[in-house]
This record gives structure tokens, sequence and C-alpha cells, in this order.
């Protein structure tokens, strides 16, 4: 069916130019979004499918004094060395065409905003931007319940933090995803007040993009359809 005069091409069209045109942002305003955008925003991203529709997120989005309390509070954990992810991960755990890709998104990441690669202090800081969320005014933390071995849960909060980044691009903002927030659960859930039973997976900052940035005018490639999908017949 169509409606409103539009035709299944151009509704195909603007959905091919937000998934195009969605990036992590990595450098924000301090403009606040208006909540009832924040609202039409996660209305989009319930819309997500998830495993026999179980709807397993749990979002808490910080703003504001919160928002700066946490962000106190988590470069806080990093200054002590307290590290309290719920899930594993590490850059060195990737190995092959995983690693190269890794590497390959760093190495223009740092080329991009300037900072060389024995730079290591300007490093140490550039990385530190990610418990001040990128100077973003808003954060959202992904919590979820633990199911057997969190593997299809895990995929159910990808499938909601990708529907939610795709919203923010079609209302005019940004967002970028972030594992290094996972690294404070323990600290996340003391400030929120969250239950310990309920293990965060990542977080998402978001609001308008700097657009004077030169961390948001870089874009790294993405593999040909040929090294990922194999078609059959």
């Amino acid at each position: 069916m169509i409606y409103n005069g539009d035709t299944p091409v151009s509704r195909a069209q603007s959905f091919h130019d937000v998934v195009r045109s969605r990036h992590s942002v990595r450098s924000f305003l301090p403009t606040p979004v208006p909540p009832s955008v924040i609202r039409s925003v996660v209305q989009d991203a319930q819309h997500a499918p998830s495993n026999c529709n179980t709807q397993p997120w749990q979002v808490h989005i910080a703003s504001g004094a919160t928002r700066d309390a946490l962000s106190k509070a988590i470069l806080a954990a990093d200054e002590a060395g307290h590290i309290s992810p719920d899930f594993s991960f590490s850059l060195d755990d990737f190995h092959g065409v995983y690693g190269e890709r890794s590497r390959a998104q760093g190495a223009a990441y740092y080329q991009a905003i300037g900072i060389a690669r024995e730079a290591r202090d300007e490093r140490r800081t550039a990385t530190l931007r990610n418990l001040n969320f990128f100077d973003a005014p808003h954060v959202a933390l992904m919590f979820m319940p633990v199911v057997g071995d969190c593997v299809r849960v895990a995929g159910d909060i990808g499938m909601y933090g990708q529907t939610f980044l795709l919203s923010l691009t079609a209302h005019g903002l940004g967002g970028i995803a972030q594992t290094m927030l996972g690294f404070y659960a323990e600290t996340i859930r003391a400030v929120l007040g969250v239950d310990p039973s309920m293990k965060m997976l990542f977080g998402m900052s978001f609001g308008y993009p700097d657009t004077n940035s030169a961390a948001n005018h870089y874009r790294i490639g993405k593999a040909s359809i040929e090294e990922s999908v194999t078609l059959y017949d």
C-alpha cells in the first residue's frame, strides 16, 4: 500500500540514506535534546526485534546533573584502577582480518584528530573522552538480565542499540556505541541505583554532532559484501 503520495522507492531511498549516513559521532554540542525527541527515539527503538519478543533491554538515560555525576564517578574509578566489566573484552582477541579492521579504524581516528602514534599521553587523553561521553549531553546505558549464556540476549540488545542509533540519525542527531563504558558497570550501577542482577553490555552517548570537530569528519570503509555474505542459488 502507498500512503500520502509516497512510493515504495522513495521510502527505500529514505532508509538507504539513514543507514549510510549514520556514523559514530565523537564530538557533540552541549545543547540538550528536547525530552519529546528523546522519547520519540526510544519509542522507535522499542520496535527492535528480540528472541520470542522478550524485549530484554533495560535502558537508563542520564542527562543534566545525573550525567555529570556519572562521568565524574567513572573517571574517578578509572583513576583508581577500579575496572568492573560484566563481560570480557580485549582488542588482542581480534585475530586476522578482524584485528586488521580494528587497527585501521584506530589509525584513521587518531590521524583525523592529529595525534601521532607515538604520542601516548595525547592518546590517553583522547581515550578518556569516552568517559566524559565525548561532551554529549546524554548517555544511554544498556543493561540486560542474565539468561543462559547471555549470547541471545546480547544479540537482542545489539538490535535495540542499532535501532536507537538509526533513529538518532533520522532525527538529525548523532550517537556512538561505547564498549568502554561497560568496563565500569559496577560504578554505573551504583550511581544510577541499578539492581546488580542487571548486567551492562555497553553505553551510547548521543546528542547534536559538533560538525566543526575533526573527529566527525573522517569515515572508515566497510568490507565488501563478498567478504561477509554467501549467496546460494
